[in-house]
């Protein structure tokens, strides 16, 4: 619980010192937004990197040599914790933004750092709000803006397992509709730093692997009708052999 209290304060603190910056990004995206999305990257990323550092993670990164460097990607992830995002966002390229859930809305100062990173907030109770979501993420990708998006759609609570919940084709449309590149991203051992044993905070070590870009364009009809069943197949294969691995 000690480890837990640490990274309490250290996130508060991060929120509480960063708010000059926040109004200064803001002020910055009035006249420049490509400057403006470096410097509430910059800021974020070395905010989420201190919670590695407090948690204890211990980080095994793979195949990043792999991902396209002057392309808008659609990173697409599996999802088993919410450190799936703290450890994934900064090993993205600048800038990127995260589909997440509507409720971190609710989460203040976070929620305004998110806003300025152009993240997107998905209403599940409502198709039609989802969909303004999608198209909003497409425009985003056209103007070389990358997306982070986990297309399970909830946390995976089977840590035991190395199957995938479903991937929602919907989320798909974001590389299809836009053109950009599917860039698939393996977590594995996220879930061992809080999920399995919350609410305590535990060192564990993580594995991030990228995987080949998809260009949606080089897929048939049948890759394309299931492209959650195709990336996802992709992705879950990469987990079962980095699981393999610890066995």
């Amino acid at each position: 619980m000690i480890r837990l209290l640490i990274v309490a304060i250290d996130v508060a603190l991060f929120l509480i010192l960063t708010m000059p910056l926040m109004l200064a990004d803001w002020i910055i995206g009035r006249f420049n937004r490509k400057a403006a999305d470096k410097l509430a990257n910059a800021v974020v990323m070395w905010g989420f990197r201190t919670v590695w550092f407090f948690c204890g993670i211990k980080l095994d990164v793979r195949g990043r040599e792999k991902v396209p460097a002057d392309k808008a990607l659609l990173y697409v992830g599996n999802h088993r914790s919410i450190f799936d995002i703290v450890i994934g966002y900064p090993l993205c390229k600048c800038p990127t933004a995260v589909i997440s859930k509507k409720s971190m809305l609710k989460v203040p100062l976070l929620n305004i750092w998110m806003i300025l990173l152009q993240c997107q907030f998905l209403d599940r109770s409502s198709t039609k709000k989802g969909l303004e979501v999608i198209l909003k993420a497409i425009e985003l990708e056209k103007k070389g803006v990358s997306i982070l998006i986990f297309p399970e759609g909830t946390r995976n609570k089977d840590f035991d397992s190395d199957k995938l919940l479903p991937m929602h084709n919907g989320s798909f449309k974001i590389a299809t509709k836009s053109g950009a590149l599917i860039q698939p991203v393996t977590f594995v051992g996220t879930e061992n730093i809080m999920s399995r044993h919350m609410p305590r905070i535990k060192p564990a070590r993580v594995t991030v692997e990228f995987g080949d870009p998809i260009d949606p364009a080089s897929l048939d009809k049948e890759q394309l009708k299931n492209i959650g069943g195709y990336v996802g197949g992709i992705i879950e294969e990469t987990y079962a052999s980095i699981r393999k691995e610890g066995r």
